[in-house]
């Protein structure tokens, strides 16, 4: 870590500043992004390690990808954007905290599940990658060993408040799950829940040009602004927050997260010179649930990443609704952005198709306005 080595040395004590470091983390690691992205691209193409566009289940989807040539964009390119994330985070954080360490090996877990998806799509013919089990209990090992460790932490320590849950809107309220056994595992439970099902809307998401990325800078910095105030006692004390010294590290650690994620996205944009894939939607996930976790923000996720979930949700009860209702479709098409993408409606097709663009940057308008919406939560206590 650059400020450790330069610790009491007259001159540089801004540098132990999280403002300043949080900056150089999102600065450091779109760099990383933005200049290592050219030559990552270029090993991908040569060694053509390319979407397989024809396996989906959706022929108009592998009519439109193979005209408009996706068939022929590499993928992986979450590697580059993971790899970035973490140099820049092992460069600014303070990598003895232990959120930090814990966020590290979640990233690492969930980026190992998605390579190894992402490699049997390619190197498997026929191939659809992991099975849905498959993928859930690799994400699952990753989750259960990082939130028992919290949890763990939590009761060595004594700080059992670590384990709390904070509802928004309610002030001075807070549903107590570390003083038992039981709240414990409720608490595991539901850590669980929230990191994987969070990981598995952002891989749902994960499916236009632009479209994860564009999201994951609006949600994170929200998310990194959320860790910041949580780990400062006077403003906490102002907006009636639980306090949690240790969050503000992770503000660093989210900064990370968005300057990579701009970085991946001057490649990702339309039209892509490479798609993000399961080894980077998968961890940015679970990363960006971890970090409202340990800003006792969980419930407020699902407004402030409303358009990952809406994709998950839209997927979940279309898959619910064919098996109840024997072949029937509750929406044109799932999740949502390629049902407005080759229908022009979400429950029934509309006058006009829209355009992947006009999908995306409109879905980035909510992801804004969602994103405002959860931090103005913060004073509505």
């Amino acid at each position: 870590m650059i400020p450790d080595l330069l610790h009491g040395t007259p001159g540089f004590e801004w540098l132990e500043s999280i403002s300043f470091r949080a900056a150089m983390a999102a600065f450091t690691a779109f760099l990383l992004a933005l200049l290592g992205g050219g030559p990552a691209i270029a090993w991908l193409r040569s060694h053509r390690v390319g979407e397989n566009t024809s396996k989906t289940d959706a022929p108009e989807l592998a009519r439109r990808a193979e005209e408009s040539g996706k068939n022929r964009t590499p993928t992986m390119g979450g590697s580059f954007l993971i790899a970035s994330l973490v140099i820049s985070v092992l460069l600014w954080c303070d990598v003895g905290n232990l959120q930090v360490v814990l966020g590290l090996v979640l990233v690492a877990g969930l980026s190992a599940v998605g390579f190894v998806d992402d490699y049997l799509k390619l190197a498997v013919p026929g191939s659809s990658g992991l099975s849905a089990k498959a993928k859930l209990g690799g994400q699952t090992i990753a989750t259960l060993f990082v939130v028992v460790g919290f949890a763990w932490y939590a009761h060595a320590s004594g700080r059992f408040s670590l384990l709390d849950v904070h509802p928004p809107f309610l002030k001075d309220v807070e549903i107590p799950l570390g003083g038992t056994i039981l709240g414990t595992l409720v608490f595991i439970a539901f850590g669980w829940l929230v990191i994987a099902g969070t990981s598995n809307a952002t891989n749902i998401t994960d499916g236009m040009d632009g479209l994860l990325a564009g999201c994951v800078i609006l949600s994170g910095s929200a998310l990194a602004v959320f860790c910041y105030v949580t780990g400062r006692s006077d403003w906490t004390f102002y907006l009636d927050l639980p306090y949690i010294p240790e969050a503000a590290e992770m503000a660093v650690m989210g900064a990370a997260l968005v300057g990579a994620s701009l970085g991946f996205l001057y490649h990702n944009a339309y039209p892509a010179d490479v798609f993000m894939g399961d080894s980077g939607s998968l961890p940015i996930g679970g990363l960006l649930a971890w970090m409202a976790v340990v800003a006792k923000q969980e419930l407020v996720l699902p407004l402030l990443g409303f358009v990952f979930f809406a994709e998950l949700g839209s997927s979940a009860l279309q898959r619910f609704w064919y098996r109840r209702t024997g072949g029937k479709r509750l929406f044109t098409m799932a999740p949502i952005h390629h049902g407005l993408q080759t229908t022009g409606g979400i429950f029934r097709p509309g006058k006009k198709e829209w355009h992947e663009v006009k999908i995306v940057i409109r879905a980035w308008i909510v992801a804004a306005v969602c994103a405002m919406a959860s931090l103005a939560l913060m004073r509505l206590r």
